[in-house]
């Protein structure tokens, strides 16, 4: 099932937007095959398989990739591969035999992903980072946040997750697509700041019209207008307001008894004033007590969800937006397509010596599995 059923991944394992971009892929119908190593590094933050679910819906191999074996094995699954993923940093797959120039030369047809933070050249190339060094880089950091505070740590979802995953599987896609005509593969080389630099082009072209500020919490869409920002409740919890356009803040200002703020809308001195009169009237209820009273209109509101709410509001109930797999609860796989649409998820299937001709026979003969053990290749 899904739009990419056919379509076959191997995936180095790494953490992070890697991962993420496989089970994107895997979401969306490709069989991916993560290529464990038989001598981990240690990355990551270490959990119970069941709860990683950025590893859901595939199988693993675990290979001793310091053996030639091993880079013989991985080559084998690369002739066969749609795309391969990798996230390490520049020149380490080429150190393991299993590069671009070489996977290439195996199969001309091959999408070669890779995933860094800092690109595969430039000075900081071989850096080590994070998410928040990347984001920190290219300004989108020190565009988020209050007035008179720090920058506010987005989570990892603007770095790893937007600057990354979802611009390696763009490229990949997009790759994929010109392979069918061409015949050819090529290399996606998908740098975290090249990402969340491109995310920030509407906010650059905003800025060089002289409409932004560099100072956080004074603009439009950054807890600057009265419009835009996050109000706290009677009892401690949240709600949105993000009425930018005029007959929406209207609407919003007649449910708060507030109608008299239209008109300075646009009058950023006036700003400050109208937020403090509309925070203390959100003060006045209860955040549930408020969505009672705003449904129904056309204002732009929405109450702040925790993760473990969020599942349970009736729109995304209605819509399955969150699935339930072993007892977790997850994202269903999205975007949702019409004619092929995307499998349930299902659990990570870890590497066992046991079931290997199982995890591998979308790619080998049991006679090249045993081969490749006996070789010592695979545990």
């Amino acid at each position: 099932m899904g739009p990419l059923h056919g379509v076959k991944v191997v995936e180095l394992a790494g953490i992070g937007p890697g991962p993420m971009a496989a089970m994107l892929l895997a979401d969306m119908g490709a069989t991916v095959l993560r290529v464990d190593r038989q001598h981990p590094s240690g990355l990551g933050v270490p959990r119970p398989a069941k709860f990683d679910l950025l590893l859901r819906s595939r199988r693993a191999v675990a290979v001793d990739l310091k053996s030639p074996a091993g880079v013989d094995f991985v080559l084998d699954l690369v002739g066969q591969a749609d795309v391969l993923i990798e996230g390490f940093r520049p020149g380490v797959t080429e150190r393991l035999g299993l590069g671009p120039d070489t996977c290439l030369a195996r199969n001309p047809r091959l999408v070669y992903g890779r995933i860094t933070g800092w690109g595969q050249e430039g000075p900081m190339a071989q850096d080590v980072g994070h998410d928040l060094n990347y984001i920190a880089l290219t300004g989108a950091l020190h565009a988020i946040g209050r007035a008179g505070q720090p920058p506010a740590i987005p989570i990892n979802l603007v770095g790893d997750f937007g600057g990354g995953t979802m611009y390696l599987v763009m490229g990949v896609l997009a790759a994929l697509f010109e392979a069918q005509r061409s015949g050819r593969g090529q290399v996606v080389d998908a740098a975290m700041v090249d990402g969340v630099a491109n995310l920030m082009t509407q906010p650059h072209g905003t800025f060089a019209a002289g409409m932004m500020s560099n100072q956080r919490g004074t603009n439009i869409t950054d807890s600057g207008a009265p419009f835009y920002d996050v109000y706290a409740c009677s009892d401690g919890r949240y709600v949105t307001l993000a009425a930018v356009e005029t007959k929406f803040y209207n609407e919003a200002l007649r449910v708060l008894d507030l109608p008299d703020l239209l008109a300075s809308q646009w009058d950023r001195s006036q700003w400050p004033d109208a937020k403090q009169r509309i925070a203390a009237r959100f003060a006045t209820r209860t955040r549930d007590a408020w969505c009672a009273v705003f449904a129904g209109t056309e204002s732009c509101f929405a109450p702040v969800l925790s993760i473990d709410e969020a599942p349970l509001h009736p729109h995304l109930r209605e819509r399955g937006t969150y699935v339930e797999v072993e007892g977790v609860t997850q994202p269903a796989p999205a975007p949702r397509f019409s004619r092929t649409p995307s499998a349930m998820p299902t659990p990570f299937v870890p590497w066992r010596a046991e079931t290997a001709a199982d995890i591998l026979q979308d790619w080998m003969t049991p006679e090249a599995v045993a081969a490749a053990r006996q070789a010592g290749a695979i545990g």
